[in-house]
């Protein structure tokens, strides 16, 4: 089988433009019909899709963990899907890499007028997300984009896509005044899933369960708070105390499964007494 020989996918060296013009070339190789890797030659946009969400959540995960030193190979293998992605659609005539480069170079010179237009940079944040959001509206329309909540993606995670419906909800006016509605309606949804347990089949107890999920988004939103991160944050904490848990009791000769409730919840509380987080 014929071997790639082109210079640049073995050009370790040049610019930004250089190394990503040589992912590009090595991600058409893997997908070429005669050459190419067999198992790159059998996925599609499809397949391919649950490893790009994947790869972003471990972005996020090496920036939370400061692991700087891992950071460049996360991000390297964030922009092969991307690459990945173009490639497939250059094969199937829908569009290049070059297009969606230039779609997103001319998003954020178009989003941006106070950086590279006439309008004054002298503006607060909130002032600039305010203008943002009045262009990104502006977008929505030219894409007949017509109802409040169309554009808001399915695939995003439920936390994050729940934060951003009740965000573009809020703009127009639909929304409580306060936390205090908020905090009401979450006994009130709290009270009707205990019924639901109680009277209601798992249809209507998971519909029930949805429901207080989403009022508690609601609440983090008018906390300021990001329920994505939130509960990240609460996942990271629950794995380090259990671990904890798991360590203490390996000093005595046991494991998880050799213990009971009570002794893992009082290793639990001196975990929180140690200030483990």
């Amino acid at each position: 089988m014929t071997k790639p020989t082109d210079p640049i996918l073995f050009d370790a060296t040049g610019g930004v433009a250089r190394q990503f013009e040589r992912l590009a070339a090595i991600m058409e190789c893997l997908r070429d019909p005669v050459s190419g890797c067999p198992w790159d030659l059998e996925q599609d946009f499809l397949s391919i899709a649950p490893y790009t969400i994947e790869e972003a959540y471990e972005v996020a995960d090496a920036i939370e963990r400061e692991a700087w030193g891992e950071l460049p190979g996360e991000l390297g293998d964030l922009a092969l899907q991307v690459v990945y992605h173009a490639q497939m659609a250059a094969e199937a005539g829908h569009f290049t890499l070059v297009d969606a480069l230039c779609a997103i170079n001319a998003k954020m010179i178009a989003r941006h007028p106070h950086v590279f237009g006439p309008e004054s940079n002298v503006k607060s944040a909130a002032q600039q997300i305010e203008d943002w959001e009045k262009i990104k509206a502006s977008e929505r329309a030219g894409r007949a984009e017509k109802r409040v909540l169309d554009g808001v993606a399915m695939g995003l995670p439920a936390l994050s896509r729940a934060l951003k419906l009740q965000n573009r909800a809020a703009r127009v006016g639909f929304d409580w005044p306060s936390t205090d509605e908020v905090i009401e309606k979450i006994v009130e949804e709290a009270k009707e899933l205990e019924e639901a347990r109680d009277r209601l089949g798992p249809e209507e107890l998971a519909e029930e369960y949805g429901d207080l999920l989403f009022v508690m988004v609601n609440l983090g939103r008018h906390m300021g708070l990001d329920p994505e991160a939130c509960l990240r944050a609460a996942n990271t904490k629950f794995t380090r105390r259990f671990n904890y848990i798991e360590d203490a009791l390996e000093k005595i000769g046991k494991a998880p499964r050799d213990s009971d409730l009570t002794e893992m919840d009082a290793f639990w509380d001196q975990a929180k007494r140690a200030g483990v987080k």
